[in-house]
């Protein structure tokens, strides 16, 4: 049985976008994220968030432009806190505390 090699050019893109059918794994993704402490791979997921939920019903629900979404949800940005926390709102998922573990 001859098996035919794949180039990697030829391998699909991975894109988390289309990953995150629900408000579960769109949470749990957040989550996980957040958990790395770093405010541009929080942007960036917030952006990948909201493109999966169409990025044009996230600018209107949050009140801020498409281009700006765009704009402050790149990957090396680093939104203002009340940028995330409208997005996050427009989204349906909210940011929340919990004690560090030891």
């Amino acid at each position: 049985m001859i098996s035919r090699k794949i180039k990697i050019s030829e391998l699909p893109l991975f894109d988390m976008a289309e990953h995150l059918a629900d408000g579960a794994a769109i949470a749990e993704y957040l989550t996980l994220v957040m958990e790395e402490n770093d405010p541009a791979y929080l942007a960036h997921a917030l952006g990948t968030v909201a493109r999966a939920r169409g990025m044009t019903e996230i600018a209107r629900a949050s009140g801020i432009s498409r281009e700006a979404l765009y704009k402050a949800l790149r990957p090396e940005s680093q939104p203002r806190f009340e940028t995330v926390s409208r997005v996050c709102a427009a989204l349906g998922v909210k940011l929340i505390a919990v004690p560090v573990s030891a």
